[in-house]
């Protein structure tokens, strides 16, 4: 039986593999829209640093934090775009066909973005530290485990949202809408505590506030801070990944929605 398993476990992987370099060459052949996720940021953080730093205690950590979490919440059209394109090609049912299920189709179109997520985050964290004056964590090893988690929960919300959306187009707007609206009530752009009664209320609903909660709990190394916001964003993307699946093994990528 283990015997069999080891080569069932190999061609897993072999095809996972596959699936991956081919869909990591078409990210690196258009790497536009992942150079803008980690510029913009950049950008906005220098400008925004003296107002928040005047208005906020820890107003380094927030406007790098905060800007961080509102543009990796973009970063969900990458992750659904790369399993759409598959239904704009044409391509997606030819891929079904081979020996390959709906899990490894998923994890192989899926992760090289995850790793541009993690690229992206890591980035604007060491940008943070050197440029804006984000803390040296203490404890950089629960940084990347906030990130990696974070990256995770993002990856699964888009895939989930490409099995269910027409087009590129109404992927677009319902990325860019809805990174605006979760970022925002998440505290990403101004803390939680300052907002509306009902915004506070709102914000515990959406992941960007338990991603906000977990990374300034990571650069501050309250590790125990970090337990409830990260196991709220691992069922998050576990519960949406399932959902992605699940669409996929039904027959999601046909001329029409199941």
């Amino acid at each position: 039986m283990l015997l069999s398993a080891a080569p069932r476990a190999g061609g897993s992987f072999y095809r996972i593999g596959a699936i991956a370099r081919h869909n990591g060459i078409i990210r690196l052949r258009d790497p536009g829209q992942m150079i803008s996720y980690i510029a913009m940021p950049m950008v906005l953080m220098l400008v925004l640093k003296p107002l928040y730093v005047q208005a906020l205690d820890a107003g380094a950590t927030q406007v790098a934090t905060g800007l961080m979490v509102m543009f990796s919440v973009f970063a969900i059209s990458l992750a659904g775009n790369s399993i759409l394109s598959e239904r704009t090609w044409r391509t997606w049912d030819r891929l079904r066909v081979s020996r390959a299920p709906a899990v490894e189709l998923l994890v192989g179109k899926t992760f090289p973005i995850f790793l541009v997520m993690v690229l992206q985050q890591t980035i604007l964290v060491i940008y943070g530290v050197l440029v804006i004056g984000l803390p040296l964590p203490r404890e950089p090893w629960w940084v990347a485990v906030a990130i990696l988690v974070w990256a995770f929960a993002l990856l699964a919300i888009g895939a989930a949202l490409a099995t269910i959306v027409r087009s590129h187009g109404e992927l677009s707007v319902i990325s860019d809408v809805g990174a605006l609206t979760l970022s925002s009530l998440g505290g990403a752009l101004v803390p939680l505590s300052i907002m509306p009664e009902w915004a506070q209320i709102a914000g515990h609903f959406s992941p960007g506030y338990w991603a906000l909660t977990m990374l300034q709990a990571a650069v501050g190394g309250d590790e125990a801070a970090m337990v409830l916001p990260g196991a709220v964003l691992l069922a998050i993307g576990l519960v949406a990944g399932a959902f992605a699946a699940r669409r996929l093994t039904l027959g999601w990528g046909r001329d029409r929605l199941m």
